[in-house]
């Protein structure tokens, strides 16, 4: 690279300081990388962002504060021509299309490394979308074929929306209402609407038994 060519802006958001400092040296490993601002909460990414005005914005999926689905989408109605990715240490079985949809470039598994990190900056910044080869698979299968009508575990977890599944995440998690209430920045009655939803779309009959459901479900998605 010539002394005179700038290097490509990226912004970090994630709510772990040792994660941000490991993607942070990684980037600048690379001679055309820069990192030129972090942010912790999506209320922050948005000021660093506008400050900033990144190529590339990395965010995590789950804040502390905030949603990093609902930055991604935030992210490209204010700043279309900012390009994001997202990184998540969730499987990407559920959460890789949502967040193309909200306008990310790719999804990328905090369990996959550096070198797949990289890949998806690179074909992120060539106007590409990454995914694994088992979500490209998967989602050409979608498009070619109609959504199953059947009530197993993915295709009624596949019906919430994509807040409902953020409650449904958190309540997994062992979240109270009123936790996830600040976490999310809603009110509690909202999040008591979305629980009520998620359990008449899952089938579920009362509030314990949704919680039993939602922690079994986080416990078969953590990746040793």
């Amino acid at each position: 690279m010539s002394l005179n060519q700038q290097k490509i802006q990226i912004v970090i958001v994630d709510d772990h300081p040792i994660m941000r400092q490991g993607v942070k040296l990684l980037l600048e490993n690379e001679p055309d990388l820069q990192v030129c601002g972090e942010a912790e909460k999506a209320s922050d990414a948005i000021q660093v962002i506008e400050q900033t005005q990144p190529e590339l914005v990395i965010i995590d999926l789950t804040l502390a504060q905030g949603s990093g689905l609902e930055l991604i989408k935030d992210l490209t109605s204010r700043f279309p021509e900012i390009l994001s990715l997202a990184l998540s240490m969730h499987d990407e079985n559920l959460f890789a299309e949502r967040v193309i949809k909200a306008g990310a470039k790719g999804y990328v598994m905090k369990q996959e490394g550096g070198e797949k990190l990289l890949t998806a900056v690179r074909k992120a910044l060539a106007g590409q979308i990454y995914v694994s080869d088992a979500v490209a698979a998967r989602l050409i299968q979608n498009l070619s074929q109609p959504k199953s009508k059947t009530k197993s575990g993915r295709s009624q977890l596949e019906s919430l929306t994509d807040r409902e599944f953020e409650v449904f995440q958190w309540t997994g998690e062992g979240k109270s209402s009123r936790d996830i209430a600040e976490s999310l920045n809603l009110s509690v009655k909202t999040v008591e609407a979305h629980r009520s939803n998620i359990r008449r779309k899952l089938d579920i009959k009362d509030a314990t038994a949704l919680v039993r459901f939602a922690v079994r479900w986080v416990e078969t998605q953590k990746v040793d």
